[in-house]
This record gives structure tokens, C-alpha cells and sequence, in this order.
């Protein structure tokens, strides 16, 4: 889809220039604004972004078949070959996500681009009407401030979790083929965070929620103050509520952060207490207890952005309903006048 007919299918349908009743007709939600900013960019990202995930495989079986194969058999020509091909594929790999990375950002910019002329439309229509003023200087401060955000995330809604869980997934599924009983061990460390995660998680998302909200209420306030000549009133007590809120969003979120590097750490410690003790046994190699930390440290990082995204999430949707209850104001505005 280009992005003339991405421009079309966000904007809906077109109305005068100058009509006061002109509204941006913004999709209704977070997950419908996704879908109509290029559902063929999501798919392509998608896509690329499977491929990456799958690759991620190929550097733990490197790292398994040197310690075993060549330190073992002594092998230098072996040694130069798989050196090399782990050479090529970090380069091809990192180049993946180069790419995957820029096009998240471009359809994200392009999101936030076309919010920002919707926006800018429906002000110019209102210009002229003297009791819309505040109302238009309010969503000056949403274009600023809230319409940046909310592009990013759309740029990587589908493919950043689709990413963080793919390479979950393909790195525990390949330590279980690998070694199933060592494997076992670890994921039973890893599991406590399914049940501590999702609770604080929420915990956090109520007060980020509530931030929100008071934050807007705090930008309305003043720039109506400031529009009447008068000195804003009610907003003290707001800004210690969002003080409060926000100490309490840390407190959480350090807290989690602590709980989930200290059970990645407890994975390492039992990788190399069982995997040492397989390897005495005779049961398993010295290269697949390598794969085994090595898995451990790569799956730890697409956790922690998996944890995040969900945060990023609740965000984004406050904003936009925000956002699209502050347009649909400003139509209605425009109406009545």
C-alpha cells in the first residue's frame, strides 16, 4: 500500500475545506487506527520479523558445534569454517533488524504524520469560532505531546511482540531438544514471573492510566487559564496526585525489574549446577551447557521488552481514546457553532 492510499484509508472520507462540522474521523480504537495505517506494512513486518526470530537459533548451535567438535577433534580448517559463518550470519542478522527496525519507525512516523494533519484540519476549520479556541489549543498540545507516542507504537504493535515472543519461544524450544532435563530446570526458575509479572504489571497500568488522565486535565486546565486571562485553579492537587502516582509506577516497576534479574541470574546458576553435573555423568557435552548460559542471557532481553511492550500498550490506548474523545469535542464544537 502506498502512502497515498494509506493517507486515504486513515482519513476516511473527505470533507469542504472551512466546513465547521468537519470532523478528523479518527478510527474508534487503538487496534482499528493499527489496521487502517497499512495493514500490508504490519504483514511485511511481520514477515521479516519471523525470519529474524528463526535466525537466532543458528549462533547457540554455533557455539555448541566449536566447544564440542572442533576444541574436541582439534580441527582448525573446521575451527575457520564455522568462525566465518557465524561472522556472516551476525552481519546478516543485524542487518534484518536494521532494516526491521527502520521500517517500524517509518510506518510509526507516517502514523503520527497523518494524526497530526487531521488534527491540524479539523483546528483550521474551527479557527474562526471564538468559544472553540481553548478547545483548539488543547489539541495543539495533543498533536505535541500524545500524537508522538502513539505513532511509535503503531509502528511496532504487531511486530515487536510477535518478535520478543518468537525468540522466546524458538530459544526454550531449542534448549528442550537440546537437553529436555536442564531445560526443565531452567524453565521452572523462569516460572514464578509468569504469576509476579502479569500482577504487577496491572498494578502498574492503573497508574499509568490515571497519569494520563490527570495529565490532560492538567494541560486543558492551563491553557483555558491561560486563554481567559485567569490564574489556574485545581491543578495543585492534581500535581501531587500525579506525583504519588508516579513514585508508585517506580517503586513497582524497580521492584519487578529486581525480581526478574534475580531469576535470570537463579537460570544461570541452575544451567551450570545440572548442566555441570550432566556433563560429570557423562550424560551431555561442555558446548551444550554453553548453548545452554548463552540461551539463557539471549532470552532474558526479550522478556524485559515483552514486559515493556504490554506497558507501552496500556499507554498508548489511554492516549488514543483521549485523543479521540478531545477530537470528537472539538466536532461537535464546531457543530453547535
Amino acid at each position: 500500500m502506498n502512502d497515498v492510499s494509506d493517507a486515504v484509508a486513515l482519513e476516511g472520507p473527505r470533507r469542504r475545506p472551512g466546513d465547521p462540522t468537519s470532523r478528523a474521523h479518527l478510527p474508534l480504537t487503538l487496534p482499528s487506527l493499527i489496521l487502517q495505517a497499512g495493514a500490508r506494512h504490519q504483514a511485511a513486518l511481520v514477515v521479516l520479523t519471523v525470519i529474524v526470530f528463526l535466525i537466532e537459533l543458528v549462533p547457540l548451535e554455533l557455539q555448541r558445534r566449536i566447544v564440542n567438535d572442533v576444541v574436541g577433534k582439534r580441527d582448525l580448517q573446521l575451527l575457520l569454517l564455522l568462525c566465518a559463518g557465524y561472522a556472516a550470519l551476525v552481519l546478516v542478522h543485524g542487518a534484518l533488524k536494521l532494516g526491521l527496525n527502520v521500517y517500524r519507525s517509518w510506518v510509526g512516523e507516517k502514523t503520527t504524520r497523518q494524526l497530526r494533519r487531521q488534527i491540524g484540519e479539523l483546528i483550521d476549520a474551527t479557527q474562526h469560532i471564538p468559544h472553540a479556541s481553548a478547545m483548539s489549543g488543547t489539541s495543539v498540545s495533543v498533536m505535541l505531546a500524545e500524537v508522538d507516542p502513539i505513532g511509535a507504537f503503531v509502528g511496532g504493535s504487531v511486530s515487536e511482540p510477535l518478535l520478543q515472543a518468537g525468540i522466546l519461544v524458538t530459544v526454550f524450544g531449542y534448549m528442550i531438544t537440546l537437553q529436555p532435563f536442564v531445560a526443565l530446570v531452567t524453565l521452572a526458575i523462569f516460572s514464578p514471573q509468569f504469576v509476579f509479572v502479569p500482577l504487577m504489571q496491572r498494578a502498574i497500568n492503573r497508574r499509568t492510566a490515571a497519569r494520563v488522565k490527570i495529565l490532560r486535565e492538567v494541560s486543558a486546565d492551563i491553557i483555558e487559564s491561560v486563554t481567559k486571562d485567569q490564574a489556574s485553579a485545581g491543578n495543585e492537587a492534581r500535581i501531587n496526585r500525579i506525583f504519588e502516582l508516579n513514585m508508585g509506577i517506580f517503586r513497582v516497576k524497580f521492584s519487578m525489574n529486581f525480581l526478574m534479574n534475580l531469576i535470570h541470574h537463579l537460570q544461570i546458576v541452575g544451567a551450570l549446577l545440572f548442566g555441570g553435573w550432566s556433563v560429570v555423568q557423562g550424560i551431555t557435552e561442555v558446548g551444550t551447557i554453553v548453548a545452554f548460559v548463552s540461551g539463557i542471557t539471549r532470552a532474558n532481553d526479550p522478556w524485559g521488552d515483552l514486559v515493556n511492550y504490554f506497558r507501552d500498550l496500556t499507554s498508548a490506548q489511554v492516549k488514543y481514546r483521549l485523543l479521540v474523545d478531545a477530537v470528537d469535542a472539538i466536532g461537535h464544537d464546531g457543530a453547535r457553532h
